[in-house]
């Protein structure tokens, strides 16, 4: 994995010494997962094509 990938996925805060994923992880297959603004807002997941709707 890149760096900047890790910084586009994880927030890292050093005076704690904690590392947050940022998005969620798709409860089908655990890999994380878009959040898409337009259209509908929803959190998707390219991998297995699991969708949730945001209410």
């Amino acid at each position: 994995m890149k760096d900047l990938d890790l910084i586009r996925y994880y927030e890292v805060d050093a005076s704690k010494g904690t590392v947050k994923l940022k998005n969620r992880k798709c409860p089908r297959c655990g890999k994380i997962m878009a959040f898409h603004k337009e259209v509908k807002p929803r959190w998707h997941c390219g991998s297995c094509n699991y969708t949730e709707f945001v209410r």
